[in-house]
């Protein structure tokens, strides 16, 4: 069996499942009043993930390294990342979704995760960018992308904040 196309066929799987539950949660705030907010770095951060999906597809997969072996301590590590996605996402409910969306007078969500800690998804998304290369042994393709995703997220973080703020 290759483990790496398993994996990454269930990564994406699961990438592509959380796109159609964040495009019906966008639908339904917008159509509850909601607005958007930071729309144009959102094509840079789909860039940026299908980007680092589709070199370790390549690198892991097409063509097949003849050495290529899977690091079960950080699969570990990935799989609580997941659970922690997981988390996130049952947190937010119907307001989980990739793109900022504001729901005026709708009170900031503090149950879950978002107790302990600010952006818990982007502290997520982190780790995955780093620790799912590591599962294949690809650290330095883990820490370009986790720089990249730093990039975004300082611009992305940056917006969300201001839209949050109170008025």
């Amino acid at each position: 069996m290759d483990w790496a196309a398993l994996i990454l066929g269930l990564v994406t799987a699961q990438r592509l499942g959380e796109l159609v539950l964040a495009r019906r949660n966008t639908r339904r705030l917008l159509a509850n009043g909601a607005h958007e907010v930071g729309a144009a770095h959102y094509p840079l951060i789909v860039a940026l993930h299908a980007a680092w999906l589709l070199g370790l597809w390549y690198l892991t997969v097409y063509p097949a390294p003849a050495d290529q072996h899977i690091e079960p301590l950080w699969l570990a590590a990935f799989i609580l990342l997941q659970l922690g996605r997981l988390w996130v996402i049952a947190s937010l409910g119907e307001r989980w979704t990739t793109r900022i969306i504001v729901l005026p007078g709708a009170p900031l969500v503090l149950r879950g995760p978002y107790r302990f800690v600010s952006h818990p998804n982007y502290w997520v998304v982190a780790g995955e960018m780093l620790v799912l290369p590591l599962v294949f042994g690809l650290p330095g393709y883990g820490f370009v992308f986790s720089a990249l995703n730093a990039a975004v997220m300082w611009i992305r973080i940056r917006a969300e904040a201001a839209a949050l703020r109170p008025q």
